[in-house]
């Protein structure tokens, strides 16, 4: 009885305190804090190199970021998101995703808080969805609009002995002309200026809209040429000039000391395989690829990132058709951020989202920054497209090219011989241009292509276009504000609002949403085995070979460092498609064009 007796007050007094423990807990604010500096990935897959494993973490996600700011925006606890923003590499769409994140944050009565060193369209237009957008006082300024450029390398491939051949079918099919022309057409020009106007339209009508100024207002802060950031907070761009000490203590100060600055809140681990000796080698070397059998349902978001080639639409295809065999895939969401490539491996891949489609299960694509020709090629047979205002889409036509590099040859010394037999055996031979047979044979190719292209739009798209599809199509290039008009994507949105709609489709209730492939460090993906054959896969798609981004790799240590970052992209771009192309007679390529 004395026992019992002294025990009620003591867990009395344990209740108490675990109480007082919980109610503490509760009023800790916690304040979500994002850097974004450096790339957020779409896909979270590195390109395998040899030059740099010493980074052994994984790539931050586009998925990472929009859903911790999701469950930020719904926990009572999050009192508050701040942003540093400072080397950023995001294109329009992904700040265009952030933006309406943050908007959504601010709806749910959290305050956001936005710094920056440097004012420029990016983040104006993210400061423009903040209540405090603090600048440092003596902040670079380099808000002054879009400035788009095209790179031309006729030039250089004729120093080179380099000829394009090019053939297009669609007046506005405009790629190809970097190749040949030291100049846009009049038709790439006529289009490029309505999806610039349409672009910058965007940018300072939603900037006028969340720091409530007038529209023209912000055109004239645009075209001010000496703007400050003093004169910037004068004009109600941005709030506050802090340096970011100064920054840091009035969030301490408007939070108190209690508060919790969570840098990683709802983040997954970003942080790759811990190596410390062979042996952890050769776990990562044996480890399952897949992670083991999952035991709960899923939304499964695929991303097929970049241009299409035959190894780049491989592993993508393989993962959509294994999770066919899955019967805790629910859903599928394909993020597509693409300016097109091969037609072949187009049709790779839409055959791939077809057979997805034929067994009844939601089928959504989320458009990134481009979506053009083969990009919209495999996306028109979903179930429901999400594009941003600022997405370029559209460009339904086809190109027909070659590099002829036998006079590059002959400067170097090497002459070349050729016998075939069968009458267009040398139609692909880089040592000489079509001849006048061999060209009509690519044309005829290229109006199959294109007649095949445009009855997977009819038979996706349905009556949902709001014309006649030729009007729409001959390589046209539109913006996503503009192709909802057209019916070309059915609705504004991003990554979050795809991954909501292919959840209310397949009646789900909070699964759990998974990027597939899970993304990887870059040893991860140089030391973790093959993903194997599918089950009932006899033949499968090309794969990828190390060799090619061993040898882009090698690009980058070479002169072509002294080039600004996007000219040295773009160059690489070049003999990376060179590479890619060199035996495909027919292309689905959307423009190139290069923001800032």
């Amino acid at each position: 009885m004395k026992t019992t007796t002294l025990l009620i007050p003591i867990l009395a007094l344990a209740s108490l305190n675990a109480s007082a423990q919980v109610d503490e807990k509760q009023d800790k604010p916690v304040i979500a804090v994002y850097d974004l500096d450096g790339i957020v990935s779409e896909s979270g897959q590195l390109g395998q190199s040899l030059l740099d494993i010493s980074d052994t973490s994984r790539p931050r996600t586009l998925l990472d970021l929009t859903r911790s700011m999701e469950k930020a925006a719904q926990d009572p606890a999050v009192k508050a998101a701040v942003l540093d923003v400072d080397g950023a590499g995001l294109d329009f769409a992904q700040i265009q995703e952030i933006r309406r994140r943050m908007l959504a944050l601010r709806e749910a009565g959290k305050d956001i808080w936005l710094y920056t060193e440097y004012l420029g369209n990016g983040t104006a237009l993210l400061g423009s969805a903040a209540n405090h957008f603090s600048l440092m006082p003596e902040a670079s300024c380099s808000f002054h609009g879009i400035h788009a450029e095209s790179l031309y390398f006729k030039g250089m491939l004729d120093k080179m002995g380099v000829r394009a051949e090019v053939i297009h079918i669609g007046d506005f099919k405009s790629f190809g002309e970097n190749f040949y022309r030291t100049g846009p057409s009049e038709y790439s020009m006529e289009q490029e200026a309505r999806l610039i106007d349409s672009i910058f339209g965007q940018l300072t009508s939603q900037i006028a809209e969340g720091r409530k100024l007038e529209n023209d207002k912000v055109l004239a802060l645009i075209d001010d040429g000496t703007l400050t950031a003093a004169r910037a907070v004068e004009a109600g761009l941005a709030d506050h000039l802090l340096y970011r000490t100064d920054f840091v203590s009035k969030l301490r100060d408007t939070y108190g000391k209690t508060a919790k600055f969570d840098h990683e809140y709802e983040m997954p681990s970003l942080n790759g395989p811990e190596i410390t000796g062979v042996f952890d080698l050769f776990k990562l070397m044996f480890s399952d690829p897949n992670g083991g059998a999952r035991k709960k349902d899923f939304v499964a978001v695929v991303a097929m990132d970049g241009d299409i080639t035959d190894e780049s639409v491989a592993p993508v295809r393989s993962e959509i058709l294994g999770l066919l065999k899955d019967k805790h895939a629910k859903a599928l969401v394909l993020r597509v951020n693409s300016p097109g490539g091969s037609a072949m491996a187009s049709e790779v891949l839409w055959e791939a989202l077809d057979e997805w489609k034929n067994s009844k299960k939601p089928c959504v694509v989320s458009m990134g920054g481009v979506a053009a020709s083969g990009g919209y090629y495999i996306s028109a047979g979903a179930d429901r497209i999400f594009a941003e205002d600022g997405t370029i889409t559209g460009s339904i036509g086809v190109v027909g090219m070659k590099f002829v590099v036998g006079d590059a040859m002959e400067k170097i010394g090497i002459t070349s011989h050729s016998i075939q037999r069968g009458r267009n055996a040398g139609v692909m031979s880089m040592t000489r241009g079509f001849t006048d047979e061999e060209a009509a044979l690519v044309r005829q190719s290229m109006t199959d292509v294109y007649t095949t292209f445009k009855k997977r739009i009819t038979d996706g798209r349905g009556k949902a276009l709001k014309n006649e599809l030729e009007a729409l199509a001959g390589g046209r290039v539109f913006s996503g504000r503009e192709a909802l008009k057209i019916g070309l994507v059915d609705e504004i949105g991003g990554l979050a609002e795809a991954v909501r709609h292919a959840t209310e489709m397949a009646k789900l209730d909070k699964p759990e949403v998974l990027l597939l492939p899970e993304p990887k460090s870059m040893l991860d993906g140089l030391f973790s085995p093959e993903t194997g054959r599918k089950d009932d896969e006899i033949v499968r798609a090309a794969t990828p070979r190390t060799g090619n981004s061993l040898k882009l790799s090698l690009l980058d240590s070479s002169l072509l460092n002294s080039l600004p970052v996007s000219m040295r992209q773009n160059v690489r771009r070049l003999f990376s498609r060179m590479e890619h192309f060199r035996e495909q007679r027919v292309l689905l390529l959307g423009p190139d064009l290069n923001l800032r």
